[in-house]
């Protein structure tokens, strides 16, 4: 009896470990693919740092206000695998989604965001998967920004590895719009009919701070042109 409540926390115990060492091995490959993104975005961040950087030092002006990263939750990935249907593996991430590493570059003007895009992918170790320009074309939300899906080089112990990274770029206006157009879509306790009012206001929102954004850059130029 006494042998037998010695042994059943220990073979409890082996048995937990075990399970542990199980779950650890198959969230290897899936933390070891995370840390890649991490890499990829830490690459591309440096790239635009180095973009303001030679910007402030030619032209004495930095195009770029902030730079954001972020890398998408286990969570978030898993649910938007199943909503469309794809296999919940590792290679499936990497096979399918194009936005698990995000850097979001918000700039002062219109201008500074092509000019920046461009120079990004004049970079020869840049590959351009897929642009989306929601400032010529917005969505019917009032949504703006411009999306480039790009491939870069990280480079590791012993293989150069290609990322996916989707890169937001917009202004500020854009950003502030955007940050509470994304309050309001995660908001669940608002009634439907004053989410539908705060909707076209924000639609009202959108087309002033559009209209702000290119009045902006005119007077920019306007001075600068003096």
């Amino acid at each position: 009896m006494i042998k037998e409540k010695l042994v059943r926390p220990v073979v409890k115990t082996l048995v937990n470990n075990n399970a542990l060492d199980r779950i650890e091995e198959d969230m290897m490959p899936l933390k070891r693919l995370m840390a890649y993104y991490q890499c990829a975005i830490m690459e591309v961040e440096t790239k635009f740092k180095v973009l303001n950087q030679e910007f402030s030092l030619e032209y004495d002006r930095n195009p770029i206000e902030t730079i954001k990263t972020r890398l998408k939750s286990t969570e978030s990935i898993v649910k938007k695998l199943v909503k469309r249907d794809f296999p919940l593996t590792v290679k499936s991430i990497e096979d399918n989604l194009n936005d698990v590493a995000g850097v979001r570059v918000v700039c002062s003007f219109i201008e500074d965001i092509y000019l920046l895009a461009d120079c990004l992918l004049q970079q020869d170790d840049i590959k351009l998967i897929q642009v989306k320009d929601y400032i010529k074309n917005p969505k019917p939300n009032g949504y703006r920004s411009l999306h480039l899906i790009i491939e870069v080089p990280i480079f590791l112990k012993d293989e150069k590895k290609n990322m996916r990274v989707e890169v937001q770029l917009r202004t500020i206006a854009m950003d502030f719009w955007a940050s509470l157009d994304h309050k309001l879509s995660y908001k669940k306790d608002i009634p439907k009919e004053e989410a539908e009012l705060l909707r076209q206001e924000l639609l009202e929102c959108a087309e002033i701070s559009a209209n702000l954004d290119v009045r902006m850059e005119e007077i920019k130029n306007r001075i600068v042109n003096k």
